[in-house]
């Protein structure tokens, strides 16, 4: 064979078996082509039927659904149906005696309710009206005082009130709580609730039955704090603070004290409320605060004598707009003063409210007008003034008249108060300094006596219903009780006033010194000044 035909065949032979890899190859590539279509047939298979389960899961789901909300639609209604059938049944079955016990059982659980509801109401107001109170002593009187001082005298004036909040708070809890409203004779509390002792959560139906006593008596407590604050107006710059402090506290036990008791207190002489012999009706202090106050206040006035330089100096106040400010608070704060004493959230609260509101008012006008018609002008210390004056007058009167009586006496107060400041303390020539006498001892005398005229049992049926309250009811009677009431009021502040000025003055003096009182008693009494920056 050629080598040629030799060649030829070598690569026939090559070729055939690179045809023959060729073709495994490509039946090999077919093969893997053909497993891999069939892994993707099955992973899209499995999601399809992953999807159907889902769907099915679904569909279960919200049956279940549709179901327990079907079930709560209709079967709640049902089963409580079926208790309240079972519960008749049961009650139809039960005897008499039981059916009657169940019915008074529940009406029991219903009035512990309401009694409840009413309870935390009226201590929410009377809490609110003990903070009122307080609010008027700091900041009301201390700025309403402090502005009409001289700038020599504002601090330590601010400091006269501020003390007592201290210090009468101190000694309320410690006695004079008790002898105010601790049970004793018609003069007098005893010391049973000495170091609040029996003061507790527990309401004193005799006081008022749905309070806490500790709520009861902390709200008298700011009663007993603004009452001979008040006084300090009348002695203002001229009193040592440390004799001032001991006055107060003497003043607290044996004038304040009785008075409080007789006309508030459990078997007090004057009370009207708890059957007291001469029954003088005081609805938030007229006599216990402001006759007083402002009795005890022209005493002292007298008694320590006139300001250096008065009344040939001139001393006007340094701060009309203290003086403004705090007279505004004076009259949101008379609110708790006069409404809260009604001791409870109802219609009663509501009247002295109004009642309160419409005196200031008036007797703000009443002021102005007469001021108006003498000097030619209106002042704004005239018009604060006239407004103190008619919360005054009002406060016996709050709880016993209507809101027209209540613009009346205030009217009248205001004109009055007026007269007294103006005229009739320059005709006798004492030195009263902020008019503590003349605002709080005539407005209070004056309030307290026309209560007995105003007073109407359709606002406070105090003696009984269809029973007449005041004068023009036809109970002329309480007019010459009133009067009694006062004149008690008065005789108690004249005296006892003038017993423990001379003690204190004999023990320690009252009176500051001439040259500590030409530097003021902001420098002399507590070594700093109200106006620093001044200088």
């Amino acid at each position: 064979m050629s080598p040629c035909l030799c060649r030829l065949k070598v690569i026939s032979k090559r070729q055939r078996l690179r045809s023959h890899a060729a073709a495994k190859h490509i039946e090999l590539g077919l093969s893997v082509l053909s497993e891999s279509e069939t892994a993707g047939d099955r992973f899209f298979s499995l999601v399809k039927s992953f999807r159907q389960v889902m769907e099915s899961m679904r569909v279960a789901v919200v049956k279940v659904y549709l179901a327990l909300l079907l079930t709560l639609l209709v079967g709640g209604p049902m089963l409580v149906g079926q208790k309240a059938m079972a519960q008749a049944t049961t009650t139809a079955s039960a005897s008499p005696a039981d059916r009657l016990a169940a019915l008074e059982k529940q009406a029991s659980d219903n009035a512990t309710a309401i009694a409840a509801a009413q309870t935390s109401g009226d201590n929410a107001w009377m809490l609110v009206s003990a903070a009122l109170v307080l609010m008027m002593s700091g900041p009301g009187l201390a700025l309403f005082y402090a502005g009409l001082v001289r700038k020599k005298n504002v601090l330590g004036t601010m400091m006269q009130t501020f003390a007592m909040m201290a210090v009468i708070t101190v000694l309320w809890a410690v006695v004079t709580y008790s002898l105010a409203f601790g049970e004793g004779n018609a003069f007098i509390g005893g010391f049973h609730n000495m170091f609040l002792r029996g003061v507790g959560l527990v309401p004193d139906v005799k006081y008022a039955a749905t309070i806490p006593l500790q709520t009861f008596m902390v709200y008298q407590l700011m009663f007993a704090i603004i009452t001979p604050a008040l006084i300090t107006g009348a002695f203002a710059e001229r009193m040592k603070f440390s004799s001032m402090l001991v006055f107060m506290i003497l003043w607290a036990l044996f004038i304040y004290s009785p008075m409080a008791h007789m006309v508030w207190g459990k078997g007090g002489f004057l009370n009207a409320a708890l059957g007291g012999r001469l029954p003088c009706l005081d609805f938030a202090g007229g006599t216990v605060v402001h006759v007083t106050s402002g009795v005890s206040a022209l005493v002292t006035a007298i008694y320590l004598g006139k300001r250096l330089g008065y009344p040939k100096e001139p001393m006007p106040p340094h701060s009309v707009v203290l003086s403004f400010i705090g007279a505004c608070l004076l009259w949101v704060g008379w609110f708790g003063f006069n409404a809260g004493s009604a001791l409870s959230a109802g219609t009663l609260a509501t009247s002295a409210f109004v009642a309160t509101h419409f005196g200031a008012a008036a007797a703000a006008i009443g002021w102005s007008a007469a001021e108006w018609l003498r000097q030619g002008k209106a002042s704004a210390l005239g018009a604060i003034s006239g407004a103190v004056a008619g919360l005054v007058a009002i406060t016996p009167a709050a709880g016993f008249v209507t809101p027209m009586s209540g613009l009346w006496i205030g009217l009248i107060a205001g004109v009055f108060c007026y007269f007294m400041v103006v005229k009739v303390k320059a005709l006798f020539g004492y030195d009263d300094s902020l008019d503590a006498f003349g605002v709080h001892g005539a407005g209070g005398t004056l309030g307290a006596l026309l209560t007995g005229f105003f007073a109407n049992s359709a606002i406070n049926p105090i003696f009984g219903k269809d029973k007449p309250t005041g004068l023009f009811e036809g109970n002329w009677h309480q007019v010459l009780n009133q009067a009694a009431g006062v004149a008690i009021a008065w005789t108690i502040s004249i005296v006892g006033t003038l017993i423990i000025l001379f003690l204190v003055d004999k023990v320690m003096g009252l009176r500051v010194s001439v040259d500590d009182e030409r530097d003021g008693l902001d420098l002399s009494q507590h070594g700093e000044e109200g106006y620093d920056w001044a200088h």
